[in-house]
């Protein structure tokens, strides 16, 4: 006796697929922005096994700050550090834990109109991968508020920790912490590292859309490492070409009050 079946039309809904209860992670990302007035790259989940990425990007918005960013479960977890990272052990910086980041503003550079969300200057300041350390997994080591981890950047190396400040503000307060090893620099700053990894530019020559150097040496390490440029030489009066080698000698970039804003 043949087996009757039922039309699709008229067959009882299934399950729902559980990928559509999953929240999308970027969704914070997205809302905040207008994508035909930035040049930020439009949300997108990339899960990629073993991926490992890391960056820095140092972001001249209301106030100077640093995003520290980690790629997990195919997005970059983000926190805005307003004194930025360290290679100092004996000091630990605030960092805000901020909305995840799509895979692809990890090499963003440039400049946020005014009037987005975020608007100023991005400097793609450090980058590279890293290693998880202990047995869990990232999500999980988050989960509990304590993850630990190793760079290997440019110019931040060795191992790190970045801890849920339990019980207070937010609840999106966190801690970073340079680990005593042989990366660690007692009193090293990142103000002397204000160089993009990308391009060599400093700050301002990227809020000018200045072309970028190109030839840079090593960032890592101690603070006297410092970028070269292989612009040509041109002529200039005394006043210009004074300007122009006090640019070429790298002088500390201005000081600005810096804060966790995103």
């Amino acid at each position: 006796m043949p087996l009757k079946t039922t039309p699709d039309s008229k067959r009882p809904p299934g399950p729902p697929d559980p990928r559509s209860l999953t929240p999308d992670p970027l969704s914070d990302y997205a809302s905040k922005r207008s994508f035909t007035a930035t040049p930020e790259p439009p949300p997108s989940v990339q899960s990629t096994p073993g991926a490992n990425y890391f960056c820095v990007q140092r972001h001249d918005a209301t106030r100077l700050h640093y995003d520290f960013r980690l790629e997990i479960d195919g997005v970059l977890k983000s926190w805005a550090i307003p004194k930025g990272p360290t290679l100092d052990p004996t000091v630990r910086h605030l960092a805000a834990h901020v909305e995840d980041h799509p895979i692809d503003y990890g090499s963003f550079e440039g400049t946020i109109p005014a009037g987005n969300y975020g608007a100023g200057s991005v400097m793609l300041w450090d980058r590279g991968t890293f290693d998880v350390l202990d047995n869990l997994p990232a999500r999980d080591q988050l989960a509990r508020g304590d993850l630990k981890f190793r760079l290997h950047g440019d110019k931040l190396k060795g191992d790190y920790a970045i801890v849920l400040m339990k019980g207070r503000g937010k609840g999106n307060e966190w801690l970073l912490v340079k680990k005593r090893d042989q990366y660690a620099v007692p009193g090293w700053d990142v103000e002397a590292h204000a160089y993009s990894v990308l391009s060599g530019r400093t700050q301002e020559e990227i809020a000018q859309n200045l072309p970028a150097r190109k030839s840079k040496k090593q960032t890592s390490g101690p603070t006297d490492a410092v970028w070269e440029s292989s612009r040509p030489a041109k002529k200039h009066s005394a006043s210009k070409t004074a300007t122009a080698e006090s640019r070429t000698s790298h002088p500390a970039p201005r000081k600005k009050k810096l804060t966790s804003q995103p």
